[in-house]
């Protein structure tokens, strides 16, 4: 049966492939500040999700709802969503040397290191920042790596975001309607002492980990714990923001998986102590976190 696609649906698509075909070929600055127009439409007109940015935000800063404050913090979290779009159409076309370059990175002995010796490596990020910018910068530095997408609509779409992402070096396995053996392809490369790239803190399955987040309950992918739990390989959060006109990452130490308990325990366990330092990344760049959808389980049920 061929897939249903509405008229926002083809929309999008089209909007998305004209940004990959025409931005690039632009100055920056013009079409930086377009964009950051138009993040000030959308967020003036406080739709659906911009209320729900600034209710996550409002949970993450604890500033008070409605409050000039956290109207402000939202503005600045949607120029940075809008930021992300404007760069992602420009990165196939950026000098990789750029890329390392602007790229300022604390941690990253912790990836060549554990490479080095033999062990894979999991990194878990927020949806924080420009995240295909730091995988970029991951594949520049000599690490290649396998991730995961969600499967967006109409699949034009998805098969441009996969190309895209495939353009940059990723090895790119689709959520749904795939094989179905994703975790078992993630486990292979990580035994083999390869990379896996992963989103960390929505889940997306409902079959995920609940932990306490920012002080309530939510649930976040069993993925990255179980993969570190089950072949060995060395976990490390990763919070990815913008640092001026550049890029930020600090990669994390290693998640430790307790020695003692069953693997549900083990993986509840680190679980939670993976998203304890999303919790501090956040905290320290909430207007790069762009979570504009329901998270916590509270929220969900309403």
């Amino acid at each position: 049966m061929s897939e249903k696609v509405s008229i926002g649906d083809r929309v999008v698509a089209a909007g998305f492939a004209a940004g990959w075909a025409l931005v690039p070929l632009l100055p920056w600055r013009p079409t930086a500040a377009v964009f950051r127009l138009m993040a000030d439409r959308v967020w003036r007109g406080r739709g659906k999700s911009v209320r729900r940015l600034e209710s996550n935000l409002a949970r993450v800063t604890g500033l008070d709802a409605g409050s000039a404050e956290l109207r402000e913090l939202s503005r600045a979290g949607m120029r940075s969503y809008f930021r992300y779009f404007h760069e992602i159409f420009r990165l196939p076309r950026m000098d990789r040397d750029e890329i390392v370059r602007r790229t300022h990175v604390t941690g990253a002995e912790h990836i060549h290191d554990t490479v080095a010796s033999g062990r894979g490596v999991v990194l878990a990020l927020p949806h924080m920042g420009n995240w295909d910018q730091a995988g970029a910068w991951l594949v520049a530095v000599g690490h290649p790596f396998t991730t995961v997408a969600e499967r967006l609509r109409p699949e034009s779409l998805f098969r441009r975001y996969v190309a895209f992402r495939e353009g940059l070096g990723m090895e790119v396995l689709p959520l749904t309607g795939g094989d179905g053996h994703n975790f078992g392809t993630l486990a292979t490369r990580l035994r083999r002492g390869g990379v896996v790239c992963l989103p960390a803190e929505r889940d997306l399955t409902r079959s995920g980990v609940e932990v306490r987040f920012f002080g309530a309950a939510t649930k976040v992918p069993a993925g990255p714990p179980l993969l570190a739990v089950q072949t060995g390989a060395a976990l490390l959060p990763a919070v990815v923001y913008f640092d001026g006109d550049d890029w930020g990452i600090d990669i994390h130490e290693e998640v430790p998986v307790p020695a003692e308990g069953t693997r549900q325990e083990k993986v509840a366990a680190v679980a939670q102590s993976l998203v304890d330092v999303f919790e501090k990344g956040i905290a320290e760049h909430p207007e790069d976190w762009h979570m504009l959808q329901r998270l916590w389980l509270e929220d969900l049920s309403r």
